[in-house]
């Protein structure tokens, strides 16, 4: 069945502006055919950073791993087999301190895995994924792009390129920025959301089939 795989990184989750846009685009997405909603709330149930265990057997062949290391990487392939099921990802987050909040990294750490989500190659890394479309909703009580006090960005890129390493390009970003600024920044970025959902479900509607044809 279509899934949907909405990833939540917002700790704030009665106020969280990228959670309620996540919120709003999956139950869009649903009407364009994607009924199943898979749920990944990191601030309800936290994961675990990596540790020495999971380091050395993520490094070893399947098959040389004894139980305990198998063990070690069960929790990376639960949220790998997530992310291999689903039609799209979703992923809501702040920004914090210039980047991805600490829950999000841990999530990237635990799919990101040598010979499960990416090979080694000689023109570098190789994503194992198959591609689907990403939707990613960045939240930011400054703001990102707006000049002359802007803060520096570096959550956009390094999504892309972790997302691009597992395979996964076809990558949207909506920045709502601003949000501890007043009624007006809220009141752009309600407009911005609406508009973005809008010209995203629709592209979905019209492109989710041909993914599910090259999956």
């Amino acid at each position: 069945m279509p899934s949907i795989l909405h990833v939540n990184a917002s700790p704030n989750r009665a106020d969280s502006h990228s959670l309620q846009a996540g919120k709003l685009l999956a139950a869009r997405l649903a009407q364009a055919g994607s009924p199943a909603l898979i749920e990944r709330d990191l601030s309800l149930l936290p994961l675990h950073a990596i540790n020495r265990e999971f380091v050395e057997a993520s490094l070893m062949r399947e098959d040389t791993r004894s139980h305990a290391q198998g063990q070690a990487l069960a929790l990376s392939e639960q949220l790998i087999a997530e992310l291999e099921a689903c039609d799209c990802l979703i992923l809501s987050t702040p920004m914090h301190n210039f980047t991805v909040p600490a829950a999000l990294k841990v999530w990237l750490d635990l799919v990101m895995r040598p010979g499960r989500t990416f090979r080694g190659g000689p023109d570098g890394k190789q994503g194992l994924l198959n591609n689907r479309p990403v939707f990613v909703i960045v939240a930011s009580g400054g703001p990102m792009q707006s000049k002359p006090d802007w803060q520096p960005d570096f959550l956009t890129p390094y999504l892309r390129c972790a997302l691009a390493t597992m395979g996964l390009n076809d990558v949207s970003i909506l920045q709502l920025e601003s949000l501890k600024r007043g009624d007006k920044a809220l009141l752009a970025a309600a407009q911005a959301t609406e508009q973005w959902v809008e010209r995203q479900s629709r592209r979905y509607h019209d492109t989710a089939a041909a993914y599910r044809a090259t999956a």
